[in-house]
């Protein structure tokens, strides 16, 4: 190991993207693959609008100047958006925008924790980018489970967690509503917690798959100031290849965090493609309650088969495991011949994470399933209809 790089970033295990882009490409396989482990809308923009947006690069965009640094439209833009589900509005002094999520995640950890100034608390199974960003950070993470029934956060051992004499102590508490890889949302108790939880805890409360749910606490950031709303543009909005995420807070919040980012972080054509996804969100976005029937038919079409245990789902993907006496190992042979079928699903948590795809898509990947599952002796054929 080079003497020069930390002894811990040499131990991470880095994020590990599913194969996407060129190695998910039917052009360098020889079956078209149904890719469901990244839960991506399965449409893409239409025609029109990649000609809007190819019109704005060639007539607008000047590539030889910088990117309006300030996000000034784009962020007044989504102010306008979150504002329609809201009683009381907000202002663009609310909203940062990042390069995805992740990097709005990174600052946040800039922000509170870095420099021994505190570590971090997650619920695992969750997003794991949290526990990585930490640690390439230097910042430590206090993980408490899920109950294995229901996948709601152990309370006891969360508050026992934020009890307990850290060194560093607990600045950032960070869940997923809905929760990904188990696609459930916040409860009743869950949210109480996170409400009774002291002002010097930064709540982080990531809606990535909002659109879908339409479930948000964005509402209640005015009585709670240590609250941060994380979501992106990569779902809904059908522009995962852009990386657009942003966050609501404080604006005493969003003002560190402008101060944290690195200097023309979006490039133009970027933003230029939020723009135009938020101009057209109705159109966008009326495939919402398609995608939402799907899962729901896809939820009812896995959960009769007695070899696996699948859960409800409030996103746009949905969590399955295999009952006993099958073991992780038969979901590793699983998940790879899947793959080797066509059918790409994200293999996490002991369980299978699907994404909910085209009627082709799930249709494709529920007959691949079912000739997978034929060998069991408690195999019972998957309705497709």
């Amino acid at each position: 190991m080079l003497s020069f790089i930390r002894s811990d970033i040499a131990q991470l295990t880095a994020y590990t993207p599913h194969p996407g882009g060129a190695s998910g490409s039917p052009a360098l396989s020889s079956i078209a693959m149904d890719r469901l482990d990244t839960n991506e809308c399965p449409y893409d923009l239409p025609s029109e609008l990649k000609e809007k947006l190819a019109w704005t690069y060639q007539q607008l965009i000047e590539a030889n100047r910088y990117p309006d640094g300030g996000h000034e439209a784009i962020r007044e833009a989504i102010a306008e958006y979150v504002n329609e589900s809201l009683d009381k509005p907000l202002t663009a002094a609310n909203i940062s925008v990042g390069n995805g999520s992740d990097e709005l995640i990174r600052s946040l950890l800039i922000a509170t924790c870095l420099g021994g100034e505190g570590s971090i608390l997650v619920a695992n199974p969750t997003f794991s980018m949290y526990g990585i960003l930490a640690k390439t950070l230097g910042i430590p993470v206090v993980s408490v489970g899920r109950s294995e029934a229901n996948f709601e956060i152990d309370l006891a051992a969360a508050q026992a967690a934020i009890e307990q004499s850290q060194n560093p102590p607990i600045r950032v508490v960070f869940v997923v509503h809905p929760n990904s890889p188990t696609a459930n949302a916040l409860t009743a108790k869950e949210l109480e917690w996170l409400r009774s939880l002291p002002q010097e805890i930064l709540v982080v409360i990531d809606e990535a798959y909002f659109e879908f749910s339409q479930t948000s606490v964005a509402g209640e950031l005015a009585q709670h100031p240590n609250w941060v709303v994380l979501r992106t543009f990569s779902k809904a909005f059908r522009l995962a290849a852009h990386r657009v995420g942003y966050a609501i807070a404080h604006p005493e919040l969003i003002a560190a965090l402008e101060k944290i980012r690195l200097p023309y972080n979006l490039p133009s054509f970027t933003q230029a493609a939020a723009q135009l996804a938020l101009t057209h969100r109705k159109q966008l976005l009326a495939v919402i309650p398609e995608i939402r029937a799907n899962r729901d038919k896809l939820i009812q079409a896995l959960s009769g088969h007695p070899a696996l245990q699948v859960w409800p789902s409030d996103a746009n993907f949905i969590y399955l495991r295999l009952v006993e006496p099958f073991k992780d190992d038969a979901l590793t042979h699983l998940a790879q011949n899947l793959k080797a079928q066509g059918t790409l699903v994200r293999h996490i948590a002991g369980g299978l994470r699907i994404t909910v795809g085209s009627v082709e898509e799930n249709a494709r990947s529920l007959s691949r399933l079912q000739t997978l599952l034929e060998a069991s002796p408690s195999a019972s054929p998957i309705p497709l209809s």
